[in-house]
């Protein structure tokens, strides 16, 4: 293999890959980078067998191959390479790459290609396309309700269920649920439903380019697997196996009041109370108190014995009456902060049933959260 490429083609490819990388692997291959030429090009891969990410970068192919190389050693080495070419040629027989770039020489020791696991090739024909900038939205707003409880394996994934022309996204940790749905411009024929784990969801939107427009995804038969096709970047996850609760069962039909609030003022008051709260198990109490001529305020207030206390108003428009409610500051927080409507419906029935979030004139986004203990 023999290669010219830029400084910054390579160092971006290997920032969008090495995230995939295994950091405590019993396979040395893992902690690897494949570097490749692939059809007038260099393509990068990485895998931990659950997460894989391949980029292909601009490049002058002089001489065909590839290797895999220690990922944290040429991350950090070509991190410190000034903006130039750097010119990659492989010794076959040693499996060592050398790089040149400016006056530096260096040569790090690889392992055989032929012992990475082979990427998955998606038939982009079967794909779904999706708008990216819509994706990426649904994803932030369902993503970060998911577990990190690796005991619940089945709530550290995204529920995925796409029907006809309409894609749902749900995800729980068992105290909160998110759920987004979007209208697919394109059809498909046939409904499929699956659960990506969160992180692969997370990380799809981290590695989307601002030159990606629309992203294809592809679930091959059988194999466990979803592939997302973005134009110089593939990621590939395996699903995850089980049965996800039923979402559509958790949302309340009805509630009791509905509590309108501008979403900047509601999340600010939140930031604030959660400086107090975090010393205590992050709970804040909500005090609904609408008003016979005018609006109406929530006061939320928090108070721990070690920091002291907040009492922060913000005015509201209520329907229904009046209610104490406490919350955990925390996900009331994450979820205003993926709210991009200016107003947000806090609806609730009692102090010990779920309340509900929504936009205010979107009715595709819906966030449940359970109430915390009255003490």
């Amino acid at each position: 293999m023999k290669a010219i490429v830029t400084q910054q083609h390579l160092a971006h490819g290997l920032n969008i890959v090495s995230r995939a990388v295994s950091p405590r692997s019993t396979l040395p291959v893992l902690a690897n980078v494949l570097v490749a030429t692939d059809e007038g090009r260099l393509r990068l891969s990485a895998t931990n067998l659950e997460l894989g990410i391949t980029c292909w970068i601009p490049a002058q192919i002089q001489e065909e191959g590839s290797v895999t190389v220690p990922a944290r050693t040429l991350v950090d080495l070509v991190s410190t390479f000034p903006p130039d070419n750097v010119n990659l040629s492989l010794d076959v027989r040693t499996q060592t790459i050398n790089l040149v770039c400016n006056s530096s020489v260096h040569d790090i020791k690889g392992i055989d290609a032929q012992d990475f696991p082979p990427m998955p090739v998606p038939d982009l024909a079967e794909g779904v396309e999706l708008n990216l900038a819509d994706f990426k939205e649904m994803i932030q707003q369902v993503a970060f309700a998911a577990s990190m409880d690796e005991a619940r394996p089945v709530l550290q994934g995204v529920k995925m269920e796409v029907t006809e022309d309409l894609i749902t996204l749900a995800a729980t940790d068992g105290f909160r649920i998110s759920v987004r749905k979007q209208p697919l411009a394109n059809p498909i024929k046939e409904n499929f439903s699956i659960i990506i784990p969160a992180r692969a969801m997370s990380e799809l939107a981290r590695i989307s380019g601002d030159s990606d427009k629309s992203v294809t995804m592809v679930v091959p038969q059988g194999r466990g697997q979803v592939i997302f096709h973005l134009k110089d970047t593939e990621l590939v996850s395996q699903l995850i196996d089980g049965n996800f609760p039923d979402f559509r069962a958790i949302v309340p039909k009805s509630f009791k009041t509905s509590t309108v609030v501008s979403t900047p003022a509601f999340l600010k008051a939140c930031k604030q109370a959660e400086i107090i709260a975090r010393e205590g198990n992050n709970v804040i109490r909500l005090d609904i108190l609408p008003e016979e001529s005018g609006p109406g305020r929530v006061e939320i207030s928090a108070q721990t014995e070690e920091t002291g206390k907040s009492d922060i108003k913000v005015e509201a428009t209520i329907e229904g009456s009046g209610l104490l409610i406490a919350f955990n500051v925390k996900f009331l927080r994450e979820v205003l902060d993926v709210v991009r409507a200016p107003n947000v419906a806090l609806e609730t029935n009692a102090n010990n049933t779920p309340g509900v979030i929504h936009p205010v004139g979107d009715e595709n986004f819906v966030h449940v959260i359970m109430p915390m203990h009255l003490g």
